[in-house]
């Protein structure tokens, strides 16, 4: 059985920055979804991170646990939030690297089953002066919605500069 990607929207940041990045009307014809983004934030220290929110949804559960390392050490986290994923990945900030961008891909399984949505996220950024990091999060969406909109925000911000790019792909087996 062969896997198709078909591209479903994607979004590139102009000049002035943007408080966050959407996509809206997601339609339920795929078996999974997969959003990539290369994003760098307005945030004046070497990083920020990525937020997701789904659904427009700030009362639903989103937990998660990630393992990262940055080069001298590894670090794990576990977060339980009501109003979004926080905290799961690092970006660039204003002061790192001129033109560096952090590197988020999520997959979202059976995004329009009526069980709470599994969420996988792989990251990386690099400063390359001082810093650099890579990991993956498993998180949960504790609502049985299917997925019809994602959003991601910078956690600080408060923008995305330009530049920043995020594509939203379907996933089909056929």
């Amino acid at each position: 059985m062969a896997t198709t990607f078909t591209l479903i929207s994607s979004v590139t940041v102009g000049s002035g920055g943007a408080a966050n990045i959407e996509f809206t009307s997601i339609p339920a014809t795929y078996t999974d979804l997969v959003v990539v983004a290369s994003v760098r934030t307005d945030r004046a220290l070497s990083n920020d991170e990525a937020s997701v929110r789904i659904n427009g949804s700030t009362s639903s559960i989103y937990t998660y646990r990630s393992i990262d390392g940055t080069g001298s050490g590894t670090q794990n986290n576990t977060e339980t939030n009501t109003t979004r994923f926080r905290n799961l990945n690092v970006i660039p900030g204003a002061n790192a690297t001129a033109s560096t961008f952090g590197n988020l891909e999520m997959y979202l399984p059976n995004y329009t089953g009526s069980n709470n949505k599994s969420i996988s996220f792989n990251y990386t950024m690099e400063n390359e002066a001082t810093l650099s990091y890579i990991g993956m999060a498993a998180g949960l969406w504790g609502s049985n919605s299917a997925i019809t909109s994602i959003e991601l925000f910078p956690r600080i911000g408060p923008n995305f500069v330009q530049y920043s790019t995020a594509y939203l792909y379907g996933i089909s087996n056929a």
